[in-house]
This record gives C-alpha cells, structure tokens and sequence, in this order.
C-alpha cells in the first residue's frame, strides 16, 4: 500500500545515529527513558505527519509514501542526504564574557541562542567560548525504524492533528468544516503565547492543503459575565444565617 501526497498519518518511530547505534529520538517513553533523554513535558505518542509535506529529509518521506499500516520499516540515509556535512567555519569563538552578561554559564554541552542562529557549546576556557552552529546531525549517517500506524480519515481528527504539528498540542481547539472554509475556534492559551504569531500561518497552509479549501478563519473569543449575571448571582447568594443570642 503507498500513500498519497496530502495524506496525514500517525508514525511510530524511533531515530538512529548509524554508525554508534545511538537512539537520539523516539516517540516511545520507555525507549527515551533507557536512552536518558526523557522529557516529561514532552507527549510521547504516534507522530501526526502529512505524507509528502518534505518536512523530513526526502529519503524518509518517501519511505513514509511506500510504506503499509502496520508494517515496520527501516531505513539507513547518508549524511549527504540527511544533514549534510559539517561546516568548520559554523564553529565560532566568543569571549567569556559574552556569556556572562546574559547570566548564562558556559558549560560544554549546553544550547546557546546568538541572534537567529542557535548552537551547542563545544569547549569553555582561557576566556574563549568555542560554540558550534552546525546542525547537531550534520556528518552523521542516520538510521530510522519506523511503522505507520493509522491513516486519519476523520476531518475533525485531521484538524487537531495539523494543530498538533505545528503546536505541539491542539487541547481546547474546536473546528467547523464549511463549503470551502474551515474555521477554528482558539483557545485561551494562543492569547498568551510567544510561539502563536508564526504557528497560524503553518497551520493555515496546511488546513487549506489538505482540506482543499480557500478560506481559514481563526476566530478569538474574549469574553466575561454580563453585568446581568452578577447582579442574579447576588440576589441567589443565600444570607449569612444570625447567631442566635441569649438574653
């Protein structure tokens, strides 16, 4: 069975650096718990993914295409095809002191953000920090164990699911499917968040990929009790009772 570009699927999978047999991602709890990278905030689950959106390296996405439900699949990608190699002039040094002023310090290990660009510290001493820009999978062969577990057919289902991948959870978001418009009602959360601004234009293009439709609307509700109500909510408040006294 292959599937059709635009379909969206659920993958369980776990991700392989080939040549040391090193899981560096899963959507298994106990596989990333024996690996030693356990997020709890992160849902363990089946990844939601549009077949042939290229949101993963090409190799894989079009293993994903030909795969059947049900039936694992491995697969072995090359650096070139994967992350490509290693840039030594994506290694930059910096002074300590940089560090210090953003009250950060400069541990060998740790992710650091300069501008747009994001990095793993590599080396701290002698008042230098040396940081590296490559993607950490870069010169890296990768080995992926997949299986596919469902085809979301259900058009409910597929809206949460193309939330969830851009969101990282669609809890609290509801749908309405029209002619040629779907609209989605937001959630308190999307008020408060940093990441929404840029999420909603994903989101977007890829509702109106997959349902084929022109129109998206995402429609805020800001709301507290009439006047009315707090006034009826007064009158219904019962009285406090009076202590009884003795003359």
């Amino acid at each position: 069975m292959a599937f059709n570009k635009g379909d969206i699927v659920r993958i369980d999978y776990n991700a392989y650096i080939a040549d040391i047999d090193r899981l560096y991602d899963t959507t298994s709890e106990s596989k990333a718990k024996d690996a030693g990278f356990y997020n709890e905030k992160y849902k363990y689950a089946p990844m939601a993914y549009i077949v042939g959106s290229g949101k993963v390296f090409k190799a894989l996405d079009e293993a994903i295409t030909k795969a059947s439900i049900g039936k694992e699949v491995s697969i072995e990608i090359e650096s070139k095809d994967a992350a490509g190699a290693r840039d030594p002039k994506l290694v930059e040094v910096y002074p300590i002191r940089e560090f210090y002023k953003q009250e950060i310090n400069p541990i060998p290990g740790l992710e650091v953000k300069f501008g747009n660009k994001t990095g793993i510290i590599v080396s701290a001493g002698a008042g230098r920090v040396k940081v590296d820009f490559n993607n950490p999978l870069a010169g890296k062969d990768l080995r992926y164990e997949f299986t596919v577990t469902e085809v979301i057919k259900d058009q409910e289902e597929k809206a949460k699911a193309i939330v969830e991948m851009a969101f990282g959870t669609s809890d609290g978001f509801s749908f309405e499917f029209g002619d040629n418009e779907v609209s989605i009602l937001l959630p308190d959360i999307v008020k408060f968040s940093q990441e929404w601004p840029m999420m909603k234009f994903k989101i977007v293009s890829d509702m109106r990929e997959s349902f084929g439709v022109d129109t998206i609307k995402l429609v805020e509700v800001w709301s507290k009790a009439p006047a009315t109500d707090v006034a009826d909510k007064k009158k219904k408040k019962p009285a406090a009772k009076k202590e009884k006294t003795e003359e």
